[in-house]
């Protein structure tokens, strides 16, 4: 069988497929660098490195300050006086505060701030009812309770003096039997006294003569029960009466009475008012004199130590105070310390008074001092911008701070005697890394 004949369409093929013409490469289409040549290649560079040079500068944060507003400090070889200023105020030395015992309304107040009191003056009179009761019904127990004693101490009485009585009656006995006895011993033989009538006595002395020793011995042993009995009673009347006069003192306590002789130093009470077990009532200040209190900042706390000295300034004059107390507790980023006075306290303080005054914390030592600032509220002393010589910028640098006072910054590394630094107020400037400084 024959292959039938495959013809191809020339036409359709004509229109449906289209021949690419293939370019040639020519000067004009080359890449730049081949047509500039080396030189064109060195621009190039040149300009991806401006490019780069562009990018690493926009990463740097400058901030404009002019000169002006900013405050320069340098770096000096100097003294460090260890030091820290204090702002102290005059505080009576002792205070004795006076409070509600029981509580109870207040009937009258017989004092004022500022009067002077002895010892024993009352100043206070409370009323209340309930205590009254309350000590009328112990008052009750404990008399029973005395009673009870004062009897259990006279049985005790009255059982020796029967065992004494006894005793006695029994040696009684024995006289009158025997002498009985032997009469009869003399005139049996006569027929005055029968037989059976000396027998009787014979028999009757015999007893006695056995009972008394029997009686002896129980007498005995009942002076000892007592010798033992009557210490724990007296010792225990002693407590009932003692309670008995805690008792009464409670509503004596009821007339508030000044403990020492001093100064009014505070009441306020108003007549009518109740005022419950443990409330204060009044402070008092004895004349003993007078002491600081300081509060000092919580960065001081480990260094300050109680023996430390501190000069204090007031009215012209200085004197001398030792810090005597630490309270560790930090209120408000402060601590409070108690000074006082080297012997008497001067005279012409005012309680309340202010004082001025610096606390010796170490001995005074070279070292490289750069004067405090607001910067460190923001750096901590971690860091500070350095002036250039040129005073047209400054830069950012580490550092490292030791010892500190109001005015002395100790600085261990990171800077050079006459070096310049800013110590004014960073809060513009805590996120920049220079400072361009405008004239």
């Amino acid at each position: 069988m024959a292959v039938p004949e495959i013809k191809l369409a020339t036409a359709a093929r004509a229109g449906m497929d289209r021949s690419i013409r293939r370019k040639r490469w020519s000067p004009a289409s080359w890449p730049l660098p081949v047509r500039l040549g080396a030189a064109g290649l060195a621009a190039v560079l040149a300009a991806f490195a401006v490019v780069i040079e562009l990018k690493t500068s926009a990463s740097v944060l400058t901030v404009r300050v002019p000169l002006s507003q900013i405050t320069v400090a340098t770096v000096e070889k100097g003294i460090f006086h260890d030091l820290v200023a204090i702002r102290a105020n005059v505080v009576p030395r002792d205070t004795v505060y006076i409070d509600a015992v029981d509580g109870g309304r207040v009937e009258r107040v017989l004092v004022e701030p500022g009067d002077l009191v002895q010892a024993g003056t009352p100043m206070i009179e409370l009323s209340n009812t309930n205590l009254a009761l309350s000590v009328i019904q112990e008052e009750s127990q404990l008399n029973q309770a005395i009673s009870q004693l004062q009897q259990n101490e006279i049985a005790l009485e009255q059982n020796r003096l029967s065992n004494d009585r006894a005793l006695a009656e029994i040696g009684y006995g024995l006289v009158r039997l025997e002498r009985s006895t032997a009469r009869r011993d003399a005139v049996i033989a006569t027929g005055g006294v029968s037989a059976e009538q000396r027998d009787v006595a014979a028999d009757e002395l015999a007893y006695y003569r056995q009972l008394q020793p029997i009686q002896v011995e129980s007498n005995k042993r009942q002076a000892e029960l007592r010798d033992r009995l009557l210490p724990d009673i007296h010792r225990q009347l002693g407590i009932l009466r003692g309670n008995l006069d805690v008792v009464h003192s409670t509503l004596d306590g009821l007339i508030v009475r000044a403990p020492v002789t001093g100064r009014v130093a505070a009441i306020d009470l108003k007549v009518g008012e109740h005022r419950n077990a443990g409330q204060r009532l009044a402070e008092v200040t004895p004349n003993t004199g007078m002491k600081l209190s300081a509060n000092i900042d919580e960065f001081y706390l480990p260094r300050v130590h109680a023996g430390q000295i501190a000069t204090i300034e007031f009215g012209g004059q200085t004197a001398k105070v030792t810090a005597w107390r630490i309270y560790p507790q930090v209120q408000s980023g402060r601590f409070t310390v108690e000074l006082r006075f080297e012997g008497a306290s001067p005279p012409g303080l005012v309680a309340g008074e202010a004082v001025q005054g610096r606390l010796q914390l170490g001995g005074d030592t070279p070292a490289s001092i750069l004067p405090v600032g607001p910067f460190l509220e923001r750096t901590g002393g971690d860091w500070v911008f350095v002036v250039a010589a040129d005073l047209k910028s400054a830069h950012r640098r580490r550092i490292k701070v030791g010892r500190r006072t109001t005015e002395q910054l100790e600085i261990v590394s990171g800077l050079t005697a006459g070096e310049r630094a800013i110590v004014s107020d960073y809060t513009s400037l805590e996120k920049a890394d220079q400072v361009s400084l405008t004239h």
